[in-house]
Order: structure tokens, then sequence, then C-alpha cells
């Protein structure tokens, strides 16, 4: 009976979890974060734009908080204008975040 309890409490976090990743996804795929860096010629940053700015931006500018290591960034971003990231917040649900890195 216990064994049946806790299983039934197991999937019923797994449940949430998956049902609040899908909310983050819809909220974060409606928003846009703008990072401000000096750029040098042809639009290349001097240094480069990490997944912890791009978290810290979005906790700043619209109070969601990400864990770093569920973006996936192969490289960091080193060029202005819009780029997409992906972010896995769930093994079932993966969301796609506009990143727009502007001039200072």
């Amino acid at each position: 009976q216990k064994l049946k309890e806790h299983n039934d409490q197991v999937a019923e976090e797994k449940e949430q979890e998956l049902v609040d990743a899908q909310l983050l996804k819809k909220e974060l795929e409606s928003k846009e974060v703008e990072i401000k860096t000096k750029s040098g010629e042809g639009g290349r940053l001097f240094g480069s734009i990490s997944s912890k700015q791009v978290v810290d931006a979005f906790s700043k500018q619209h109070d969601l908080k990400i864990d770093k290591r569920k973006l996936e960034m192969d490289q960091p971003l080193k060029s202005l204008g819009y780029h997409k990231l992906k972010a896995k917040l769930h093994p079932k649900v993966i969301a796609e975040i506009k990143v727009h890195v502007a001039e200072q």
C-alpha cells in the first residue's frame, strides 16, 4: 500500500514538473532579452556573451529564473544582432529563446 502511494506521489510530481516546464516554455518564448555590450568594426564584440550573462539578463528584465546549465550554447555569442538559443527545461520540453545583442 505504501509503495503504491509513493509511486503515485512520484508520478504526480513528474507530471507537475512537465506542466511547469511547459508553462515556463510559453513564457520564455513570448519574451526577448536584450544585452548591451561594446562592439568593434563589422558588429564583432569585444569579448563575448556567455550563458551566465543571458540567464542574468532574463532574471533582471523579466524576473524569470533559468538554470544556465539548461541553455544549449555551443559557443559564446560573438556578434551583434538577434540570436536564438535552446533551453532544455525538461526531457520532453525544449524552449527557443530570443536574445538581442545590441551596441552599448
